[in-house]
């Protein structure tokens, strides 16, 4: 199957006067993208030059480039002094070329120390396949799909359990072993391997950082610093709480969730990730191409009472979603916290097939399909 990408048309018109950055998870399709902008659409197209391959590196850092009208810069991130060598080729040849870099770690994270490229470059952030970007008329079935097999190209197209568990420990293996071993100083790769496998098993609930480095038996500070580190690779992202001032709400234990959630086995938990990651994806499109700030959080007081998500668009929320697997009766939370928090818009999500508005609460309990073609979901 093949599918133009959400962002497509976005980066043809920002190519058009500065660069565009692309970061985003391992073999989430962002070399498939850049390639489109290419003559020949191939990795042997002159214009594509990947910084892993060691002859390309040395006409790169010497200024031998193609005579391409587009240059795609891949992975050249990991080169230490990458911000001033990007800069350098721009400002000397954005008259004649276009550049698109691309990378796996946030372009915007490792080596912040150098020349600033303010102004000279638009900086998107390339997600998963989605529901709504893979049809504008999603079924069930697209829905179990989805859920069963994750939002990455290959796994998803295929559809085939065994590939997918190949494909999930390939993936990861990489990610540790090269991209994390390339781009930071962490030594101690099977207890990093341990915390990998131990996330899963902590999506939903609060994550206490010490209760984890206790149960890895490192320190606090290493413990943070490798979490970190993950977020910067695209494997996992945190949620933040939504400290509404009317409320006892918690303001420090962050969520954590996964970028590939077929990875989890709970399915509560994976609905729940898969919800997550649907609702960052749009956060990111609406700040990327729109401009806005956008912040993707969730609610929950002192007393345990909850609201899976809030997102909030230039500081002020504007709708809140619960996740439930099944459609089952609406979480009591929901009128608690509408009766005293200013969120116009609630929504129950689920993957059954009621479809209506809780009378007491005026609540939305839908499908999450039909959450996401209603809402404007990427």
């Amino acid at each position: 199957m093949k599918l133009i990408r959400y962002l497509s048309a976005h980066i043809t018109d920002d190519l058009r006067n500065k660069m565009v950055f692309i970061g985003g998870p391992r073999q989430v399709g962002k070399t498939t993208i850049s390639l489109q902008y290419l003559p020949t659409k191939s990795i042997s197209d002159p214009g594509y030059l990947n910084w892993d391959y060691v002859p390309i590196r040395d006409s790169i850092l010497h200024g031998k480039l193609p005579a391409s009208p587009i240059v795609v810069l891949d992975e050249i991130h990991k080169y230490p002094k990458w911000k001033n060598l990007v800069k350098g080729l721009f400002d000397t040849r954005k008259n004649k070329q276009n550049f698109l870099v691309t990378g796996s770690a946030k372009l915007d994270y490792f080596h912040k120390s150098g020349d600033s490229m303010h102004g000279r470059y638009h900086y998107y952030r390339l997600h998963p396949f989605s529901l709504p970007e893979l049809t504008s008329s999603a079924t069930m079935q697209d829905l179990e799909q989805i859920f069963t097999f994750g939002g990455f190209p290959e796994p998803l197209f295929k559809q085939n359990s065994r590939s997918l568990r190949r494909w999930q420990n390939e993936r990861i293996q990489r990610v540790i072993h090269d991209d994390l071993r390339d781009l930071s100083a962490i030594h101690n790769i099977n207890l990093l391997e341990l915390l990998v496998s131990e996330i899963p098993n902590r999506i939903c609930s609060p994550l206490s950082i010490n209760n984890l480095a206790m149960a890895l038996q490192v320190s606090q500070p290493t413990m943070s610093h490798w979490l970190e580190m993950l977020d910067a690779m695209y494997v996992s992202f945190r949620v933040s709480p939504f400290g509404a001032p009317q409320i006892r709400a918690v303001k420090k234990e962050q969520k954590i969730y996964l970028w590939d959630w077929s990875v989890i086995e709970n399915p509560s938990a994976r609905f729940e990730n898969m919800v997550a990651s649907q609702l960052l994806k749009y956060c990111h499109y609406m700040q990327d191409w729109e401009g806005y700030k956008m912040e993707l959080r969730y609610l929950r007081d002192t007393d345990a009472r909850e609201i899976d998500f809030v997102v909030i668009k230039n500081k002020k929320p504007i709708f809140a979603v619960e996740c439930k697997l099944n459609d089952t009766d609406i979480s009591p939370a929901i009128k608690y916290f509408k009766d005293r928090v200013n969120i116009p818009n609630f929504y129950q999500v689920h993957m059954g097939k009621h479809d209506y508005i809780h009378a007491d609460t005026g609540c939305r309990v839908l499908p999450f399909n039909k959450f996401c073609t209603e809402t404007g979901m990427v």
